[in-house]
């Protein structure tokens, strides 16, 4: 909730009798008005002092001596850190978590440069796996978002280095990030730090699809186990978010194979060997069940649809009809779901849904028959027809909605955070 929200619907609450004048004003205190832009600008400035200081380094860093070198490297980490823990002592906790997310570059840095300066030629990744390390104890330690989004991005940026470079993967920076920033999610579900990390955990989860010259298919058997996680977390916010990366690959995934998956020889190249395949994600499957089971969230468990391994059918028309049934299946399924929930944003995404899967059948079964021009009139007016109907029906569920519900069984509010948890700050 911001401050301009307050300011614009309050005295509506005040009118209603929902809450009082004096309460109201209580609230509004509780949000300085410029808490916010003073928050951001001493990050934004500490991030362009650094880029200042690196840039005057670099410019100058080979006719510097070794020792002035390390002094730099010496000085600018600890003064980045001296200072966050300065600033933080102080209260200003924005400025304090910007100045220790530059400490953790210039550490990380300062691993690349001491390396370069004693010609340290190394062929594993255990200087690099520090600076992970250093990200993950670092978010625990200041319980800071933004240094949960630096270590996401250091870790993806490792895993890179290792796989391009070394040609190899690393599974210590993987279990690192997954494990490490796993429990944090577990503990702070904060929607933001949610989707990052089930980011990068896709991106290190394709790496590792690369380097064992697996078929691609497998990349959704650690996907889908990112999803079964977030079954498992109380706060429902959190866990969609953490869902949706997974989600949107495996859409665009059937979205691809609905569009081009009459030709058999590239349908052949999705194929694993089918038990294995099968039996791994049969696994993770099952997981997700006993997850929505106990979260009471069976809602979504439509969401395996995406999954279903149509790459098998034979190529052609069989695996194109497939795919546009399970595109067609899901975003009634999401519509369904919006309906039941009485949920805004859901009805306008399963909307979307159902345009695009409209779209895609249209296109296969029309563009070889019509002609040009009466395939593109016929389809603008489908889909304005579409557009306008499903509007027409989302604002009719919309308007003829009951109030919110509770919770259901097992579930926590969004906002809940376990006991433990002290506040966040950025």
């Amino acid at each position: 909730m911001s401050r301009k929200f307050l300011e614009t619907e309050s005295p509506a609450w005040v009118a209603e009798g929902l809450i009082s004048e004096e309460q109201r004003q209580k609230l509004l205190a509780r949000y300085p008005p410029e808490a916010q832009a003073l928050g951001l600008l001493p990050l934004l400035g500490s991030v362009l002092v650094g880029l200042s200081a690196l840039s005057v380094v670099a410019a100058n860093w080979q006719g510097l001596p070794a020792v002035l070198r390390l002094a730099l490297l010496l000085g600018s980490l600890l003064g980045a850190y001296g200072a966050g823990a300065y600033f933080r002592r102080r209260g200003n906790v924005d400025l304090s978590h910007g100045l220790i997310g530059l400490g953790l570059i210039v550490f990380g840095a300062s691993i690349i440069l001491v390396s370069q300066l004693y010609q340290l030629v190394g062929y594993d990744v255990s200087g690099l796996l520090a600076w992970v390390v250093a990200g993950v104890a670092l978010s625990y330690v200041y319980g800071s978002r933004l240094l949960v989004l630096l270590t996401v991005v250091i870790g993806a940026a490792v895993q890179t280095y290792c796989v391009e470079v070394l040609g190899s993967f690393s599974y210590a920076t993987a279990v690192l990030v997954a494990a490490g920033l796993g429990y944090y999610w577990w503990r702070r579900p904060e929607v933001v730090s949610s989707t990052v990390l089930a980011t990068g955990l896709l991106w290190q989860a394709g790496l590792l699809v690369i380097v064992l010259h697996a078929k691609i298919t497998w990349f959704f058997v650690p996907a889908m186990a990112i999803y079964a996680a977030g079954d498992w977390q109380q706060s429902r916010n959190g866990a969609r978010a953490l869902q949706g990366p997974p989600l949107v690959a495996a859409y665009l995934f059937m979205f691809g194979l609905a569009t081009f998956g009459e030709t058999d020889t590239y349908a052949n190249v999705l194929r694993p060997p089918l038990l294995p395949y099968l039996l791994s994600l049969g696994a993770v499957f099952a997981i997700s069940v006993a997850g929505k089971r106990a979260r009471g969230r069976f809602d979504t468990l439509l969401d395996w649809l995406l999954l279903l391994p149509g790459f098998y059918l034979p190529g052609g028309l069989p695996l194109a009809v497939a795919t546009l049934v399970v595109l067609y299946a899901h975003a009634g399924s999401v519509l369904a779901r919006a309906h039941r929930q009485q949920d805004s944003d859901q009805l306008t995404l399963g909307a979307v849904l159902f345009v695009v899967a409209t779209a895609v059948a249209y296109f296969k079964l029309t563009w070889a028959f019509l002609d040009k021009s009466l395939f593109f009139l016929l389809g603008g007016v489908l889909l304005l027809g579409l557009s306008w109907y499903l509007r027409r029906r989302n604002a009719q569920t919309l308007a003829a909605a009951p109030a919110p519900t509770a919770p259901a069984a097992g579930e926590a509010p969004d906002s809940t955070v376990a006991p433990e948890t002290p506040p966040r700050h950025d």
